[in-house]
């Protein structure tokens, strides 16, 4: 299986730069696996497709402000560091740019007063470093001092409403980069969803960087996914696993739900609580578990995420659906439109 296989055509105009004014109004492409057919609503109308005793599944993780800008202590040369994994409490692994050559003990330093300092304390792989830092206070607030949220490199105008970058119940700090298929649901939408008799859960993933990272190797097989910290709540479980019992559906907000729920199901699809590292990389031919419907937005060609969803449904019904926003002319990748999948 090749990467190349999961390449599709996207003129840039339709790569959404901002969000659209409401966040529950942008377009809703339906896909229903079994016929195969395509409709066309708004994602407000999530509401029609849904069932009493469906167990929606969404990621509560919350984008921190991981961007940071300074300057070597040593020469004064610009810097910027992105935080990717927390290793302990005052110890990130980071991406350094420019820092192919910075070697273990250059330290740097961040902020109009040098609040925040940091040192490299090892080498990791693809040039990526361990750094220690060293500030006054609580970390997670010289960090919203000192920090910039991270948009995706394909987005290239400024967000003024840093929220709009947040799911409306982003809750647990960590992620670079936020599970966008969330970002399309309002508290109103969500109080209606449950008063439909949905039952709502709460996962926890924070994305990382991989998530916009390409795929370099030929082979899909080839490629080895970054590790992404996550959590699941023994009540969580319980309402999923009850759901399954009973034969309704879960339905997974985003790739990173459903990763969540893959990596803790087992094969009859239950689910157990706890929290650790995943790294699964799901692709066709993978055998869903636990993960009966999908809410996603649409993913970058020869993408993990798009690999995803074409495993969920098939790659030529995925193609055949991206082709089709494409002349429909939907939105893009993380401030773009959605997709049900069910």
């Amino acid at each position: 299986m090749k990467v190349s296989d999961f390449d599709y055509f996207l003129p840039e105009e339709l790569i959404a730069q901002e969000p659209i004014e409401q966040r529950s109004m942008s377009r809703l492409m339906v896909l229903d696996r079994s016929k195969g057919s395509i409709e066309h609503k708004i994602f407000k109308d999530i509401v029609d497709y849904l069932e009493e005793g469906d167990c929606l599944v969404l990621n509560d993780t919350r984008v921190i402000p991981a961007r940071l800008l300074g300057v070597r202590e040593d020469t004064g040369g610009k810097i910027e560091f992105v935080l990717l994994k927390k290793i302990d409490k005052d110890t990130w692994e980071v991406i350094l740019k420019p820092g192919r050559r910075a070697k273990k003990g250059t330290r740097f330093v961040f902020g109009n007063n040098g609040e925040l300092k940091a040192e490299i304390i090892d080498i990791v792989e693809e040039g990526n470093r361990i750094v220690k830092f060293e500030y006054e206070g609580i970390f997670d607030e010289v960090l919203d001092r000192v920090g910039i949220i991270p948009l995706p490199p394909y987005i290239n105008k400024r967000l003024n409403d840093k929220e709009r970058y947040q799911t409306v119940y982003s809750r647990h700090k960590g992620s670079a980069a936020a599970p966008t298929a969330g970002l399309h649901f309002t508290k109103e939408l969500l109080d209606e969803i449950k008063a439909r008799g949905v039952n709502l859960v709460y996962v926890t993933l924070h994305v990382g960087l991989g998530t916009f990272r390409p795929v370099k190797t030929e082979e899909v097989t080839e490629h080895t996914m970054h590790s992404e910290f996550y959590s699941i709540s023994e009540e969580a479980c319980e309402i999923i696993n009850r759901a399954k019992a009973a034969s309704k559906r879960v339905i997974a907000v985003g790739t990173t739900s459903c990763r969540v729920l893959e990596t803790v199901s087992d094969e009859n699809g239950m689910v157990k609580p706890g929290n650790g590292w995943t790294d699964i990389f799901i692709y066709p031919g993978y055998r869903f578990k636990a993960v009966d419907a999908l809410i996603t937005n649409f993913h970058l060609p020869q993408s993990t995420l798009i690999m995803l969803v074409s495993a969920f449904a098939s790659r030529e019904m995925i193609l055949n659906a991206y082709n089709t926003a494409v002349k429909e002319k939907y939105r893009f990748f993380s401030f773009g439109d959605a997709m049900f999948i069910y």
